[in-house]
């Protein structure tokens, strides 16, 4: 639970978005037509473009939700065990205290003892369970993003204009000419495609 989300999408995406064949909208400047018009060549004369990940995370309106959804999932699971614990620490302090002032017989210091043991074991068992939904869920939405942008992107390059779209995160690459970056046109275009699915 403590994985962040964001960090999990890297693996998720399989950091090569290959062979994706999408059309560029109509709206298109003709400065956006200019520049992938100078976008790299691989050696058969094809285009390669690359696409920044870290940006997709933060300006896709789909995954802004998705992020924050699950913070505040987070923040609640949180929130839940610490309450879970708090209640087992001032069971266990009053128990310390009660024993020391003689208020039990020994089998009713045994009874106490072990009951406290097993709210003790039970927080336990919730902060798996929790923490398990946790990452399933978000193993669900990375799912949900890496096959939304490899659908756009098959889609957005129909015409088969590219013969590869590259994931670049961070410094996977080494270096990229900035006229191969189709990023904003992607954010944009899956943000068009997300807005009608909400319709």
């Amino acid at each position: 639970m403590k994985k962040k989300i964001g960090t999990l999408l890297i693996a998720a995406m399989g950091i090569g978005l290959s062979s994706c064949n999408n059309q560029p909208q109509a709206n298109d400047s003709k400065n956006e037509t200019n520049k992938k018009e100078t976008a790299t060549k691989s050696a058969d004369g094809q285009k390669i473009v690359y696409v920044e990940i870290d940006s997709i995370m933060s300006q896709y309106t789909y995954w802004q939700e998705i992020t924050k959804t699950m913070k505040a999932k987070e923040a609640n699971i949180q929130k839940t065990l610490a309450k879970k614990q708090q209640t087992i620490q001032q069971a266990a302090a009053k128990f310390q205290q009660d024993l020391q002032a003689n208020k039990y017989t020994q089998a009713q210091a045994q009874q106490i003892q072990a009951s406290i043991q097993k709210q003790a074991q039970d927080a336990e068992a919730l902060q798996i369970r929790l923490g398990n939904e946790y990452q399933n869920e978000v193993a669900k939405y990375n799912k949900a993003l890496s096959d939304s942008v490899h659908n756009y992107l098959k889609l957005y390059n129909k015409d088969k204009k590219y013969a590869m779209i590259i994931a670049k995160s961070g410094d996977n690459i080494l270096y990229a000419d900035p006229s191969c970056d189709i990023t904003d046109e992607v954010i944009k275009g899956m943000n068009k495609a997300y807005k009608g699915t909400k319709k």
